[in-house]
């Protein structure tokens, strides 16, 4: 029968878990001792840990917890335990974005890549941070320009880690550094910079001048970071003066625009005008050329004539008087015949030069017309000659 259980006449003082017996007489079953229990636990705790177990009492006298030394066992645990903690700071894990610099008696002994790597504290200390994430922020300042003019710069830097020895060992507070050195390559950009090239449209130079400075700032320093971008932000003059500022500014963009205007202006001009120059210098060679081979033609010409003439001086005579009294009638519309002594004398018209002067200023007469006037030109022409023949040798 359980000891919990009902009954179990004068038996049932002898169910106490903690094996009192309890008190006898009266009927009544009284608590149970407490140095009892504490020393049974202790007697199952030293039977799990190999001590040997203790008798009741002690020289003291009386019932009591039995002393000792500290059991194998729970030497064998707290060592576990120690160990555990040990291994579970000792091993680590780094990221692939990540580095780690390993310090043995605070002097540098390796930077370890990603993966599960294992050091040895407190020997040993890990500082470990991410090298490939890039870091930024932003500050701003009143500078002097090199007009010595006062204007408010906002500028936004980029960074990384490059080196993470130097980032951590080199320098105490790499970060301060950095803003330090920014603000110097800053001011020392925006006082060699005129005032309107901070404003407008100089920025970007500015820029790559700030970024070439401020790396080997930091390069000289030894702070294991890389600039990877600087962005100076929207220049400003100071509010007591902005608004003179932006007359100022109004007027260069006038400026720009006008010599812009002007630009094209003459871009168009100039090419026009060159133009017309050559093609003059053409005109004037072509003519050049032409009077020079004109002269040279009437001079063979007229070397030739003075052969003929030598030759036959009357024949050569009679026929330049023909030729020059053939050019002649030919561009005149009027004739003046003669009739000899007696005589009137006659006014000639050619009708063919009527015709012509007809037809010119109508401008209505056809293709075949011309062909037939010149036919009858010639042919009159050839009449008037041939009676100014029979006139001379008469």
């Amino acid at each position: 029968m359980a000891w919990n259980e009902p009954g179990g006449g004068n038996n049932s003082n002898d169910q106490d878990p903690w094996g009192s017996g309890g008190k006898k007489g009266g009927g009544k079953q009284g608590p149970p001792d407490l140095d009892e229990a504490l020393r049974k636990l202790q007697d199952s705790l030293n039977s799990l840990f190999g001590s040997k177990k203790r008798g009741k009492g002690g020289d003291g006298g009386g019932p009591g917890i039995a002393g000792g030394g500290i059991p194998k066992g729970l030497w064998a645990i707290a060592g576990l335990v120690v160990l555990g903690v040990w291994l579970f700071n000792a091993v680590y894990m780094v990221d692939e974005q990540e580095q780690a610099v390993i310090l043995r008696f605070g002097e540098y002994d390796r930077t370890v890549g990603s993966g599960l790597h294992l050091y040895y504290p407190p020997v040993e200390r890990k500082l470990q941070n991410n090298v490939t994430q890039v870091r930024s922020y932003r500050q701003q300042g009143q500078m002097l320009t090199e007009d010595e003019n006062i204007v408010e710069v906002p500028v936004a830097i980029q960074y990384r880690i490059s080196n993470l020895e130097n980032f951590v060992l080199m320098v105490e507070d790499p970060e301060t550094s950095l803003r330090h050195a920014t603000e110097s390559a800053v001011r020392h950009v925006v006082g060699s910079t005129p005032m309107h090239q901070v404003l407008t449209e100089g920025r970007e130079q500015m820029a790559v001048e700030v970024t070439e400075r401020l790396q080997r700032y930091l390069d000289s320093y030894n702070t294991g970071i890389t600039v990877t971008q600087v962005n100076i932000e929207n220049a400003q003059a100071p509010s007591e003066v902005q608004d003179a500022f932006d007359d100022v500014i109004r007027a260069k963009e006038d400026e720009v625009r006008e010599r812009n205007q002007a630009e094209a202006y003459a871009n168009g001009v100039i090419p026009e005008a060159r133009g017309k120059a050559q093609r003059m210098l053409e005109e004037a060679n072509g003519y050049h050329d032409e009077v020079i081979a004109r002269a040279e033609g009437e001079a063979k010409r007229f070397d030739l004539l003075v052969e003929q003439y030598r030759l036959a001086p009357d024949v050569l005579r009679e026929r330049l008087y023909l030729d020059t009294m053939q050019e002649v009638m030919s561009s005149t519309s009027k004739i003046l015949v003669s009739g000899g002594e007696g005589n009137n004398n006659l006014l000639y018209l050619p009708l063919d030069k009527l015709m012509q002067q007809s037809s010119a200023s109508s401008g209505s007469a056809n293709s075949s017309a011309p062909a037939i006037t010149q036919s009858d030109s010639s042919r009159t022409t050839t009449t008037q000659q041939r009676d100014l023949r029979s006139r001379e040798s008469r």
